[in-house]
């Protein structure tokens, strides 16, 4: 507990630095603005600044870039409440219960009290990813290449089922993502793969023009077919202090959906919409009367809120620890610290202590920040809905193929941007999403090198992956996993979840 509370501390004198809280105030702004607009995301809004922290240090980079991604879990929440117009997919149950509170009149209510639950939640978060990063850092020492190759199959695996829409067409992008991921120069055998003669492949495809392409080029594309979408009506807002009777429903709520999202935020595929979702179906059941939903309800803003917020803290846990991205925003940092030199996993707490630490503490930080800004702030995020699209797209196209070119100072990597925005267009109309594709492009060379690694050292044996605990043991989880999906039961109710979000 002393070491913890002296690594606590360490960090904080990392994340106060004047650098670093000015770099973690525009993290928490940006992910606020990007929130707030709809069809942005952070994912993208991250793939189209990786260029720009070239020029950053290392641990000011990376606080801004996790501040816009838990930052967007609080943007969302204000048009999902006000305009029934959700900035984020994980903010979209709280549209249900949270633009009928406006609607009454009661929009400050609901305000305030998805500001606290996700204050709290966050922090509580931030506090589970402090004491057990470490824990898991240990353990991942114990891992051999065996393990490693279960741990990211059944990372792949849980992808896929948490995957919105058909698993075949997650199954689909997860080994299009895996092949995309090896094309280059074979390390062991020096023989180049799938790049048909062109040596701009030799070293494979960078992992920013794919990035900005499938999330940045495709998304304006898709804009431009909803520029006419009506944003609503803003009701004026009396008051933002919540009744006591507000806080006497409010608060288990909270608890449950901090509980929910700290847990399910570690899932591969999983983190902040899911969490939200497994909220709001929770307190529906534990509520003594369910009708309310829907109609109203605070406990219907107070879990979600809490639960996204902490699903986008804990997500980290994998990634600091063992080096495994859970989500498409998870592995854009991933890329990030590739960039500033730094590689995610568990040599990362004895090398880069500073940053470790200054990331986990930099969160408290911003999370204070966040609720600084969201509250004062949202008539002018309101205004900001009302900016026509076609004056955005030009300007965000611009800086794409900027931030495209400046990686090599290479034209073919702006075409390798081009072309994979029309892919992910593509994607995106055949109804199949492109987050596995990114996953299965960052963890396909782990997957790869640590088979061969494995296969070598047991001279080619393939019971070195059931003859090692840890590697049977994920094994196992991977089997049930795959018969629990193969019951119909289950995946009628992965279906109604998923149409429920839709919706």
């Amino acid at each position: 507990m002393i070491d913890l509370f002296g690594n606590i501390a360490m960090g904080l004198g990392v994340a106060v630095q004047p650098m670093n809280l000015a770099f973690c105030f525009i993290g928490a702004l940006l992910g606020t603005l990007i929130g707030v607009l709809p069809g942005v995301g952070p994912t993208a809004t991250m793939a189209l600044l990786l260029p720009l922290t070239f020029g950053l240090p290392t641990e000011a980079s990376i606080i801004m870039l996790a501040g816009i991604y838990y930052g967007a879990q609080y943007g969302g929440s204000t048009t999902a409440i006000l305009l029934n117009l959700p900035g984020e997919t994980s903010s979209v149950v709280t549209t249900l219960d949270g633009h009928q509170m406006a609607k009454q009149g009661r929009a400050g209510a609901a305000l305030a009290i998805a500001a606290i639950g996700s204050l709290f939640g966050g922090s509580v978060a931030t506090l589970v990813l402090a004491a057990f990063g470490p824990i898991m850092t240990r353990a991942a020492l114990s891992f051999e290449a065996a393990d490693y190759f279960s741990l990211i199959l059944f990372g792949l695996l849980v992808s896929i089922v948490l995957a919105h829409g058909s698993v075949l067409k997650s199954v689909t992008m997860v080994v299009a993502g895996v092949a995309l991921g090896v094309i280059g120069v074979d390390i062991n055998t020096g023989q180049f793969r799938f790049t048909f003669g062109l040596m701009e492949l030799a070293e494979g495809i960078n992992f920013v023009p794919l990035a900005m392409g499938l999330f940045g080029v495709a998304e304006i594309l898709r804009n431009l077919e909803n520029q006419g979408a009506d944003v609503g009506t803003v009701r004026p807002i009396s008051s933002l202090w919540p009744t006591r009777d507000d806080m006497r429903r409010s608060w288990p709520a909270i608890l449950r959906g901090t509980g929910i999202g700290s847990l399910l935020g570690v899932l591969p595929g999983g983190g902040a919409t899911l969490a939200s979702f497994a909220s709001y179906s929770l307190e529906k059941k534990v509520a003594a009367n369910p009708s309310r939903f829907g109609k109203g309800a605070i406990e219907g803003v107070a879990g979600p809120e809490s639960a996204n917020n902490a699903a986008a803290q804990t997500s980290f846990v994998p990634l600091l620890t063992l080096g495994l991205p859970t989500n498409a925003v998870m592995a854009l940092l991933v890329g990030a610290f590739i960039i500033q030199g730094v590689q995610p996993g568990p040599m990362m707490l004895k090398q880069q202590p500073a940053l470790f630490w200054g990331l986990i503490s930099s969160m408290w930080i911003g999370n204070i920040m966040l609720v600084i800004i969201n509250l004062p702030l949202i008539g002018l995020w309101v205004k900001l809905l009302r900016v026509r699209y076609e004056y955005l797209f030009p300007a965000v196209l611009l800086f794409c193929a900027i931030g495209a070119y400046s990686l090599n100072n290479s034209g073919f990597d702006v075409l390798v941007m081009v072309a994979f925005g029309a892919i992910g267009y593509l994607l995106i109309k055949l109804g199949c999403e492109p987050a596995p594709l990114l996953l299965g492009f960052v963890l396909g060379p782990m997957l790869e090198e640590n088979l061969r690694r494995a296969l070598m050292l047991s001279r080619g044996s393939l019971l070195t992956f059931v003859e090692r605990p840890i590697s049977l043991t994920i094994l196992i989880a991977l089997a049930i996993t795959l018969v629990m999906l193969a019951l119909p039961s289950l995946r009628r109710k992965r279906d109604v979840a998923f149409a429920e979000e839709e919706n």
